[in-house]
């Protein structure tokens, strides 16, 4: 529903990655937006900013060399919508933190795995060294 997981990455993409770089992020569905992703990003100096959650039609003008899906239901949707285009598709297992429950704090601590694990799937897809060599 593009609510956590892919605004998630969009946003520690945009830092991650060369500034020329166009990331955007959608989902399968509409969603509404998720005040932990809020707080979890702000811990790491980034915000969401007045962006709401999109759907892949708001993104069908936009022309991608990569499609990163983070949910199964994403990755068969954007297998289907790119079938007959030349895009690579990737599908990075990412769990739902909204699955989990208890205090504050443990939710919190789902949110922060899903952060810590895009960040360290991103710097392992896009290294360093490669983006500095891409921007050239």
């Amino acid at each position: 529903m593009n609510a956590v997981r892919s605004p998630m990455a969009e946003q520690l993409a945009r830092r991650m990655l060369p500034p020329a770089t166009f990331v955007a992020s959608a989902g399968v569905r509409g969603g509404e937006r998720d005040p932990f992703v809020d707080a979890v990003l702000a811990e790491d100096g980034l915000s969401l900013g007045e962006r709401l959650p999109r759907t892949m039609d708001d993104l069908e003008d936009d022309y991608f060399d990569l499609i990163v899906t983070l949910a199964p239901e994403a990755h068969h949707a954007a297998l289907e919508l790119t079938r007959s285009l030349a895009v690579e598709v990737e599908y990075w297992p990412t769990p739902d933190p909204t699955d989990a429950g208890g205090t504050r704090e443990q939710i919190m601590a789902a949110y922060r795995d899903v952060r810590e694990r895009l960040k360290a799937r991103i710097s392992k897809r896009f290294p360093p060294n490669d983006v500095e060599n891409a921007a050239d």
